[in-house]
């Protein structure tokens, strides 16, 4: 999950590798071995990564999905192009779906049976029906 979410919040900012590399001075090289977890970042690292994204590492981690520490972008909340295509994003909708996202990870990882990769599948699973329900409750206004 970590190196998921080192990509994920790279892409996000539009950095490339590369980029990410000079700011924690570090290779493309080093940067891609984190990406596909052959490799793990030491703690200085992993705090840097965290600060220039503003978000915890726990959140890198994988460990907490609390609103606290994200920033409220459509990159990083991963809102679905048909979605924002029709609607507007509101901050309202944002925030509730980090809500259900929390309540999501909390309900089906409290006893961690399920390996990283289920875990991610399982939580863009709820991400999609999340979206998906919010575009059935506009098309009934």
């Amino acid at each position: 999950m970590l190196g998921n979410n080192i990509k994920k919040l790279r892409l996000s900012k539009e950095m490339t590798q590369e980029d990410l590399g000079k700011f924690l001075n570090k290779t493309k090289n080093n940067i891609s071995q984190y990406e596909t977890e052959k490799r793990e970042p030491d703690n200085d690292t992993l705090k840097k990564i965290a600060d220039l994204f503003e978000v915890s590492v726990d959140y890198l981690l994988g460990r907490d999905l609390s609103t606290s520490n994200l920033n409220l972008s459509h990159h990083q909340i991963n809102i679905p192009k048909e979605y924002t295509d029709k609607y507007k994003v509101t901050s309202r909708d944002k925030k509730q779906y980090l809500e259900e996202m929390k309540k999501s990870n909390e309900a089906f990882f409290m006893n961690d049976e399920l390996n990283d990769e289920a875990k991610k599948e399982m939580l863009d699973l709820m991400s999609e029906l999340f979206w998906e329900a919010k575009t059935m409750n506009k098309r009934k206004k």
